[in-house]
């Protein structure tokens, strides 16, 4: 390991232990509040916002620090509307004949189908792509746990717009090619989710879920 290429870490500052509990409590009744929202209002959101949560999308670790992913931000009008025909389309196919029966069941009590007016609605769209390798002068260089990273990064990403005070949804219409063609994405990308973002709508209704409780999701062997 070539230690000239190592710099000092010094940007942690340990706390006492009642303060490490205090501040993942206070994050977590926090984060906990996040939903996904389908009713979105048109109210304009500051550019700087998304800048800077993009920001912290990138500072998500990922696999050899090769950062194999891509933020599109959709703000313009006619591409909005462009993106949601072609989701549309794609989701006409997808409720109508695609989809299992046992799926269509698990999507019933969330009340969505394959119109998405949010598309055009919220003031922007996040479309993330996964690069699947860099194109270079030497030639093609493969980047190496894509699909892990971007995730990662996403997450970061919809934590820092729920930070912010913005709501989002995760949008997944499949297959999503159409993003590459309208948003002339190279080849290498590949479309992962779109994000939609902006601020909820007066009459905004979210499903009336549960999360699963702590011992249902986690397990700690001492």
């Amino acid at each position: 390991m070539d230690q000239d290429k190592f710099i000092p870490f010094q940007n942690y500052q340990e706390v006492p232990p009642i303060v490490l509990i205090e501040r993942a409590k206070v994050f977590y009744e926090s984060i906990r509040t996040r939903r996904s929202i389908r009713s979105f209002s048109n109210k304009s959101v500051p550019l700087e916002v998304i800048e800077n949560c993009i920001r912290t999308a990138g500072s998500a670790p990922s696999g050899a620090n090769l950062q194999s992913w891509q933020f599109v931000v959709v703000s313009n009008p006619e591409i909005k509307k462009k993106i949601r025909e072609a989701a549309e389309k794609e989701e006409k196919e997808f409720y109508s004949s695609r989809a299992p029966q046992e799926w269509l069941d698990v999507l019933k009590p969330l009340g969505t189908d394959e119109q998405k007016p949010f598309l055009e609605t919220a003031p922007y769209l996040i479309v993330i792509f996964e690069k699947k390798y860099e194109e270079e002068s030497a030639g093609r260089k493969k980047l190496y746990y894509t699909k892990e990273s971007v995730g990662i990064a996403t997450g970061f990403l919809i934590t820092a717009i729920h930070n912010a005070g913005l709501v989002s949804l995760t949008h997944t219409p499949s297959p999503m090619n159409f993003l590459n063609e309208i948003l002339h994405r190279p080849n290498n990308e590949k479309p992962f989710l779109i994000l939609v973002v902006g601020f909820p709508s007066e009459n905004a209704t979210v499903p009336d879920i549960k999360r699963k409780s702590l011992e249902e999701i986690a397990t700690f062997i001492k």
